[in-house]
């Protein structure tokens, strides 16, 4: 079983898509896929469903679309088999691919590929990368997980409280190697390559001070200054306005280090920065 869920939501089963149209089997096969391989109690999927105020019928509905998923599963591997798929052909069963099991159920991937856990995967080589100083690798490896990303993960699902949840972890994990990435080609030289993306990632992400200090510190090195110091009196700006906060003492330290630098000598607020770009 092939998993897709870090942007439209694509589960197919030998090369053939178990992906249901309506919106409920979506959202529980869309559970079960971030959570392939373990078992997801039947309460998760009823809150995911039903926020917290289920109707009485909440677990036969459930078993239900339990079952329409295994009817698109059984089709996948008919299909399969009438194609020659040797190993489709008396291995699984719709039943063993989604396993009921006590308190909940399971989606078996038999193995196959999840683009999450892949991230998960070259995201932690990137950051050993990081961590040993090897910071062309980690940029390729930190760009290539990214690369696995086509939009917002579930994009085209309508989460509830359990998806929700998940799609902002997920979320976080994409900025965290996000701002891994841009450090890394920061390092290497590579800030005026950096500033289209900066300005926005920047617009995006208007209380993010990580990437602000980021965009400061590639305006600067590329002898644009005075447009740095706009990017900082803009984020401290949105700071007060929305959260009644100034931006924190390393932020501010950079600004003050671009401040007393010339435009054609960015190497004295490189120190500074650098400590920033490690914060978080």
């Amino acid at each position: 079983m092939d998993i897709e869920v870090l942007g439209t939501l694509a589960v197919r089963e030998h090369g053939v898509s178990v992906t249901p149209t309506a919106p409920k089997p979506r959202q529980v096969l869309a559970l079960l896929a971030l959570h392939a391989d373990q078992v997801v109690p039947v309460s998760a999927l009823i809150e995911e469903l039903w926020a917290g105020a289920p109707p009485r019928s909440a677990r036969t509905t459930l078993q239900t679309y339990v079952l329409q998923l295994r009817a698109l599963i059984a089709t996948a591997l008919e299909q399969a088999a009438a194609d020659g798929d040797e190993g489709a052909v008396g291995r699984r069963t719709a039943k063993d691919v989604l396993v009921t099991l006590p308190g909940g159920y399971l989606l078996d991937s038999g193995g196959g590929t999840s683009d999450v856990r892949e991230f998960d995967r070259i995201a932690g080589t990137g950051y050993r990368a990081m961590d040993a100083g090897d910071f062309p690798g980690a940029a390729r490896l930190l760009r290539e997980a990214l690369s696995l990303w086509s939009g917002p993960a579930f994009a085209d699902v309508q989460g509830g409280i359990q998806l929700d949840m998940e799609t902002q972890r997920l979320e976080e994990t994409r900025l965290c190697a996000l701002d891994q990435r841009i450090e890394a080609d920061l390092r290497i030289g590579r800030h005026r390559e950096l500033l289209a993306e900066l300005t926005v990632l920047a617009s995006r992400y208007r209380t993010h001070e990580n990437l602000h200090g980021q965009f400061m510190l590639a305006l600067h090195r590329s002898g644009r200054r005075s447009e740095a110091l706009d990017v900082f009196q803009r984020l401290r700006a949105t700071l007060v306005r929305e959260l009644g906060l100034e931006p924190s003492a390393v932020l501010r330290r950079l600004q003050r280090s671009i401040l007393m630098a010339s435009p054609e000598s960015p190497g004295a607020a490189e120190t500074t920065s650098e400590r920033l770009l490690r914060v978080g």
